[in-house]
């Protein structure tokens, strides 16, 4: 009996120093699971989205979408002798939806089918899958073209569906957005952190920060009515809505996301450098330049690379800005049509599980790589800026 009293002296020991404070709380493991959770959850959901984004474009991925006009009928009195398994890929049916319907809806599918292929159109391209590698990413000559083209034109009797012009107008308005927001959004960041006073620091920092309070679709009607107009009379271009409009309006957005990531990069470099420096005759504004500055590199790196993400994310802005048309050219004031804005403004007027519906996914889940890998090499980057300023490499 005694010996079992020694034993569970100890835990009401533990457990009085608990409740005392002087060892650990039951509320802040409570805590400490719940944030684990979260993140964990966010992690999850990441990875379940993009999961599901790339399940819709297996399909296309496999080769087992054919997006021709003119395509190989099955006579009605062949039904019975097709194998099932033909017949459900060539009425573009799921193993579900062919099992469950019966023989009369699908000879009705199957008359469709013949009525479609008496309509289609008497054109050599007619005939092509122009959903292969081949015409999504390479030049093609079509009929009544001159040269290859890289063309995007999925409503159409013959459906183009080259995402090139995409991309390159995706990568013309995150570059202006860059070029125009980080070297302001960067003085912002040096001035506020090495050389404004507290008082101005107090207003200038919160002021900038409040942008990224401003609906995307704000900034986007901003730039459709007002900078378009303002920038057009001062560069006499044709176009008014181009890449050069969406990517001013794009660096409104991103300057509060590169300002506020640099800031606090700049902030934490010790305070010892800045002090040594001007110790040695350096000016302020040297010190912060030249001291500050390089050894801040690895944060600032990140905010710029965060800023291209935010950039290559956006929608709302390109799609009111960028004059959405799918122009292939490198000229930044023709019009432009980027990734987003095109998932943003097709995607609800296409067919669930049709040739235009997976293409839409395939360049979503293209936006996704894309970004995955740009954050991947900013890492390595960084890690290796951290290992020279550390004397390590």
């Amino acid at each position: 009996m005694s010996q079992n009293n020694n034993q569970t002296k100890p835990d009401r020991q533990v457990w009085t120093g608990i409740k005392r404070g002087q060892s650990w709380h039951p509320v802040e493991w409570v805590a400490e699971k719940l944030i684990f959770l979260v993140s964990l959850t966010a992690i999850v959901m990441v990875f379940l989205i993009f999961a599901f984004v790339t399940r819709e474009a297996v399909p296309l991925l496999l080769g087992q979408i054919n997006s021709a006009a003119t395509q190989t009928v099955i006579p009605l009195a062949d039904m019975d002798k097709t194998p099932p398994e033909v017949l459900q890929a060539y009425l573009e049916l799921t193993p579900e939806q062919f099992a469950s319907m019966d023989r009369d809806t699908k000879l009705l599918l199957m008359q469709t089918k013949l009525d479609a292929a008496k309509e289609a159109p008497d054109d050599k391209d007619a005939r092509i899958n122009t959903t292969e590698w081949r015409y999504l990413f390479l030049p093609y000559k079509w009929t009544g073209y001159e040269q290859p083209s890289f063309i995007w034109q999925p409503v159409s009797t013959i459906k183009k569906y080259n995402i090139v012009p995409l991309i390159v107008g995706s990568i013309k308005a995150t570059v202006v957005a860059l070029l125009f927001a980080v070297p302001l959004a960067l003085a912002a960041a040096i001035y506020v952190s090495q050389l404004a006073r507290p008082k101005f620091k107090e207003v200038i920092k919160p002021a900038i920060e409040l942008l990224s309070g401003v609906p995307s679709v704000v900034v986007g009607f901003f730039a459709l009515i007002v900078i378009a107009t303002v920038l057009q009379k001062t560069f006499g271009y044709e176009s008014r809505l181009n890449a050069f409009v969406a990517g001013i309006g794009l660096g409104f957005a991103i300057i509060p996301v590169v300002f506020s990531i640099a800031e606090d990069a700049l902030t934490s470099v010790p305070r010892s450098f800045t002090q040594a420096a001007l110790a040695l005759g350096a000016s302020r504004w040297q010190a912060a330049w030249q001291v500050v500055l390089p050894a801040a590199i690895p944060g600032v790196f990140a905010a710029i690379v965060l800023g291209f993400g935010r950039a290559m994310g956006e929608t709302m802005i390109v799609l009111l800005a960028s004059g959405n048309a799918s122009i292939m050219s490198w000229n930044l004031f023709d019009s432009a049509r980027t990734i987003t804005a095109t998932i943003a403004a097709e995607m609800g007027e296409v067919v669930a599980g049709g040739d235009h519906y997976r293409i839409l996914f395939l360049i979503g889940s293209l936006l996704f790589v894309v970004t995955f890998l740009s954050n991947m090499a900013a890492q390595m980057v960084m890690e290796r800026l951290k290992k020279r300023l550390e004397g390590k490499a």
